[in-house]
């Protein structure tokens, strides 16, 4: 039982909810928020938040906390960013070769194809780029706009955007520089270099590296990137420009856009990088319509890419089910994305997550709706229910974007969030793997049958 309870896959569940507890603890001092009171439960909610990078809060983070309560925040925010990926890093070294696919795929790296790695040099070089853009992103902050950014909120919002945080030590987040090209700019690239995955940036910078060697010495030939860098890379391009597009004419269609044509489409874009797990925001999202509302959904569910600060489910799995839905209108037998062909048991981790996700947002959902109108009718109500909606898909897909309900939640729905904030972190496929290792492997099968499916 102790080696199940201790087992790799467990292991982040106690360093992440101990972790969570401390800071808490902390957090709840009265030297932390000398803002005002601060009930335990608010605490964890904010500790939990910053932990699982989401950015969802309770209070003003910039005028309720004090330089010990931010400092903490920070901490929490720091070790959430890089704590699902180190820990993913480090068991996949320790499993060795004998992992399966489908475990692959659960802790969301495909290093083993690589003969070559290890497992120390990756650690340096994650914390090497991880300083760098945390500190080229404040220093440009600063640069930008001294007053708005000083120091250490140049530090504080450039280690929240590329962690993927999303929380600001301004109320408004970032409204008030929802036209300036540069500010957007620098939290658009951090934002996306966390949430690409340290896999990929770090074979990014080789790539990179390796075309200038080629272009020094004229030689021709020039580097391929892996496969899975590849699908990461086209999928996150896609799906930002696809957002932008979306959010760009529903909001113009609606009268809600900026008269200025630039600003229209910063503040579109921005939101169309943001809502795919960071939680900074240039326009208020409970002024937004309801076609931009939903599809910033469908973005905060796919989240991020693998080995990432970012949640949902991922880059991969979304390329992977398009794929097979794809391959089934044409008639294929194989999945194919790129040069290869997914195996059966990667499908099957796909739907199976897919599936655990859907589940775990509607329950989240029918939770929070009863809480908050279960003794409404539909016409009383109909409008909290997307409220509802958003905020689990956030808390879920670790974004923190709200449309205000965060702050007019009860106890019991805070813990509901926190809940889901802790599981959308860790990833449905984890849980899954971890409650697997629990379980005794069958050792017989059943007979098999079909059932009719139209």
């Amino acid at each position: 039982m102790r080696a199940k309870i201790f087992s790799p896959y467990w292991l982040p569940v106690w360093f992440f909810g101990g972790t969570i507890l401390i800071g808490a603890f902390i957090l709840h001092l009265d030297v932390s928020h000398p803002g005002g009171p601060l009930s335990f439960v608010d605490a964890l909610f904010t500790t939990t938040s910053a932990m699982c990078v989401t950015g969802l809060a309770v209070v003003d983070t910039g005028s309720y906390f004090s330089t010990l309560g931010l400092d903490v925040l920070l901490v929490l925010i720091q070790l959430g960013g890089l704590g699902i990926m180190t820990f993913t890093t480090l068991i996949i070294h320790l499993l060795g070769k004998h992992v399966s696919l489908n475990d692959r795929i659960a802790v969301g790296q495909s290093l083993l194809r690589d003969p070559s790695f290890s497992l120390p040099k990756f650690l340096a070089r994650v914390v090497l780029w991880t300083f760098f853009f945390e500190g080229a992103g404040a220093l440009a902050l600063w640069l930008m706009d001294p007053v708005g950014f000083s120091p250490y909120s140049a530090v504080f919002h450039s280690i929240s955007a590329f962690c993927n945080a999303g929380f600001s030590l301004y109320p408004d987040s970032l409204t008030r520089w929802a036209g300036h090209g540069g500010v957007n700019s620098v939290f658009m690239v951090l934002i996306t270099a966390g949430g690409l995955g340290f896999y990929v940036l770090i074979e990014c910078a080789a790539y990179c590296k390796q075309i200038v060697h080629r272009l020094i010495h004229k030689k021709r030939t020039m580097p391929v990137l892996s496969w899975h860098s590849t699908i990461v890379l086209k999928t996150s391009f896609f799906l930002v420009v696809v957002g932008a597009v979306v959010i760009f004419f529903a909001e113009g269609a609606a009268g809600n856009a900026p008269e200025n044509f630039w600003h229209h489409l910063w503040t579109a874009l921005f939101q169309s990088v943001t809502c795919r797990t960071a939680g900074f925001n240039t326009v208020d999202i409970g002024s937004m319509t309801n076609v931009s509302l939903v599809f910033m959904m469908l973005l905060m569910i796919i989240g991020g890419s693998p080995g990432s600060c970012a949640g949902g489910i991922k880059t991969t799995t979304f390329r992977a089910l398009f794929g097979f839905v794809w391959a089934q209108f044409r008639g294929r037998q194989q999945v194919q994305l790129g040069r290869y062909a997914l195996s059966q048991g990667a499908l099957n981790t796909v739907v199976s997550l897919t599936t655990m996700t859907f589940v775990l947002i509607f329950i989240g959902t029918m939770i929070l709706t009863a809480l908050e109108s279960g003794d409404s009718t539909y016409l009383m109500a109909r409008e909290e229910f997307i409220l509802n909606m958003f905020e689990t898909v956030s808390a879920f897909g670790t974004v923190g974007l709200s449309t205000g309900l965060t702050p007019m939640l009860d106890d019991v729905e805070k813990i509901t969030v926190i809940i889901l904030m802790f599981v959308g972190r860790l990833g449905p496929v984890w849980l899954l793997s971890a409650l697997q290792s629990w379980q005794a492997e069958r050792r017989y099968k059943v007979p098999t049958s079909t059932l009719p499916f139209g």
